[in-house]
């Protein structure tokens, strides 16, 4: 049975990881960095490149002459729409590796994460409380030790699987149980690795959030980030088997003002901003930018 390190060591062989992703955050967050610097770093990575060209000059952006380069799609697109590219292309190549487990079908983590990841920046902007962009990249990432554990392990489930439905309890716990850690640990030793923000490395190994282990810092957002998951879990998109198994700490939401009312009036727009970003793929199917 394979040693947390050694899952680990095994997703690096992964193709295509989001390490770009950490690169691009920083250098968003840079006052003095202009287009010139975006376009040199998109330009790493050539299918990014393609993507955010073609983009540019899609129906949803295109308001004049053709775009002919990263530099001139930046302009056109801003910062944020970059972003949100970038995490599409780059996430969704690593995410949508075939595995064994979860009883995934096609594209099922990579849709669940986006859905996450749109649920917590949105929940971000109407509360105020945590930032949102902040908020969309920990949504993406916080359980992308999945994936990871799921390629390394993939023998191993039905294991996991018969602990579950034996004892019952959260399927972190069956993991735990079984591999002597779980996705979660696996989650923050990539990001830690890939050189994630600390606030991603922190709600990724606390998950579900437990208020004593995080620092304050990172509080509000991982409130945010456990109550996407359950917007993401209640709307079903991508979930695997694992997903309704979950333990969900309803006093650190309500502390940080994610009552259920909240929730329910966010959910409708969490589910359009999925429709526009995931079109024909909502539902099911293989992921692409």
């Amino acid at each position: 049975m394979p040693t947390l390190h050694e899952v680990c060591a095994k997703a690096r062989t992964l193709p295509c990881s989001p390490s770009l992703l950490p690169r691009l955050i920083r250098l968003l967050e840079q006052p003095d960095s202009d287009v010139a610097d975006l376009a040199q770093l998109i330009q790493l990575d050539p299918v990014l490149a393609a993507s955010t060209v073609r983009l540019a000059n899609s129906a949803y952006f295109s308001g004049g002459a053709t775009v002919q380069s990263v530099a001139e799609a930046v302009m056109r697109m801003g910062g944020r729409e970059i972003y949100r590219l970038a995490a599409l292309a780059l996430g969704a190549r690593w995410m949508t590796i075939e595995v064994e487990g979860y009883r995934w079908e096609a594209g099922d983590f990579c849709r669940a994460s986006l859905v996450k990841a749109l649920a917590a920046e949105v929940l971000a902007e109407q509360t105020g409380r945590a930032d949102p962009a902040l908020a969309y990249t920990c949504g993406l990432v916080h359980e992308i030790g999945k994936l990871a554990l799921a390629h390394a392990c993939g023998g191993d489930i039905p294991r996991i699987r018969n602990h579950q439905l034996e004892h019952g309890g959260p399927w972190l716990e069956a993991e735990t149980a079984i591999l002597g850690f779980n996705h979660a640990n696996v989650s923050a030793r990539l990001l830690e690795e890939w050189r994630f923000p600390a606030a991603c490395i922190a709600i990724a190994a606390h998950n579900p959030p437990d208020e004593r282990l995080l620092a304050p810092e990172h509080r509000a957002l991982a409130a945010h980030v456990h109550a996407a998951q359950h917007l993401a879990v209640a709307l079903g998109l991508g979930q695997g088997e694992d997903g309704f198994l979950y333990a969900l700490n309803t006093t650190l939401l309500a502390e940080w003002g994610l009552e259920p009312a909240v929730l329910e009036t966010a959910m409708p727009e969490v589910l359009e901003r999925a429709t526009k970003l995931l079109r024909t793929q909502l539902g099911a199917g293989p992921i692409a930018a």
